[in-house]
């Protein structure tokens, strides 16, 4: 079982237009409305590929009780925490190229008592979970360190943590340990304070991170592949993908993929890059099915290519 921990959750609304022109009104050709946020979409993801998940979340207000609504219709446990503020609503506009323009909302601010209350909904499901992945921004009212006593308080426990989040949340995170980092390229600049330009900059930064004290680092480097750096070695993924078609969860997509396969080394990897490939495939941040995967488009390998220089530098 995954379990997985989102402290800022939203409703992702996804509409499919022709092409943007600012100031006109237009309409879609197609909408949805997805549950969001960084966790719930590792959630899916689990979900879509036949594993137990449970998604330990606040939920407030209208917004909140149909997010837990729409996880139950796929099959997810919500452990929902109930907050007075109302659970967020993002909006996502997409182009037939790719090209994809959204608007996220702030979402609720969290009080101490809320914020214990989360901690503690983690701390009872604990047992159960093979991992836990605690992803994306801290919403409003919980400190930089709120990650740092999860990741404590979870390795007491005995549990394997995965923390996908950045900036001073990640700093201060990883002095606890935590078992896996998954940065974008962007995020691994920005903890290392400095550009990102090659694969093998990359990788220094990847190591940098885990002698601050990360066990292993997973970074995502957008159509470039994907970078492993564990206690096994230091691997590169990449996959053929034929047309983009939204990137919203791709990642998470991806870190499922690589916690189901077991959370380290190549094999995971490969499973991680076969799971981000597919979900830029799929509308909206629709997660990929086990039908939706194409392994064999997937390559992987030791002998990273460090000088290679990426299509999306950070």
């Amino acid at each position: 079982m995954i379990l997985t921990v989102t402290p800022n959750p939203s409703l992702d609304r996804t509409y499919e237009i022709p092409a943007l022109e600012r100031g006109a009104v237009l309409r879609a050709t197609t909408d949805r409305v997805d549950p969001g946020g960084k966790g719930v979409n590792v959630s899916r993801a689990v979900a879509a590929a036949g594993h137990r998940t449970v998604a330990a979340l606040p939920l407030g207000g209208p917004e909140g009780a149909l997010l837990a609504r729409l996880l139950e219709e796929l099959g997810i446990e919500a452990a929902g925490v109930p907050v007075r503020g109302s659970t967020r609503v993002n909006i996502s506009v997409a182009e037939p190229d790719g090209t994809l323009t959204k608007l996220n909302a702030s979402g609720p601010e969290l009080d101490d008592a809320e914020a214990e209350a989360l901690l503690e909904a983690v701390r009872s499901r604990v047992a159960d979970a093979d991992w836990i992945a605690c992803c994306g921004s801290l919403p409003r009212g919980l400190a930089p360190e709120w990650y740092a006593e999860l990741v404590a308080r979870a390795h007491r426990a005995g549990a394997r943590i995965a923390l996908d989040t950045s900036g001073p949340s990640l700093t201060a995170a990883l002095r606890e340990r935590p078992d896996v980092v998954k940065p974008n390229a962007e995020e691994l600049a920005q903890a290392v304070g400095r550009p990102i330009a090659t694969v093998g900059e990359a990788v220094k930064a990847a190591e940098e991170l885990r002698e601050l004290g990360a066990r292993a680092v997973l970074a995502s480097l957008g159509a470039d592949g994907q970078l492993l750096v564990d206690g096994t070695g230091t691997y590169f993924g990449t996959a053929k993908v034929t047309a983009v078609r939204s990137n919203v969860g791709a990642g998470d997509a991806s870190l499922a993929g690589f916690l189901a396969a077991g959370g380290t080394g190549a094999a995971a990897l490969a499973s991680a890059v076969a799971h981000g490939a597919a979900a830029v495939q799929l509308p909206g941040s629709v997660m990929p099915t086990p039908a939706d995967l194409d392994p064999s488009a997937v390559t992987t390998t030791s002998d990273v290519p460090l000088d290679r220089v990426l299509k999306e530098p950070a």
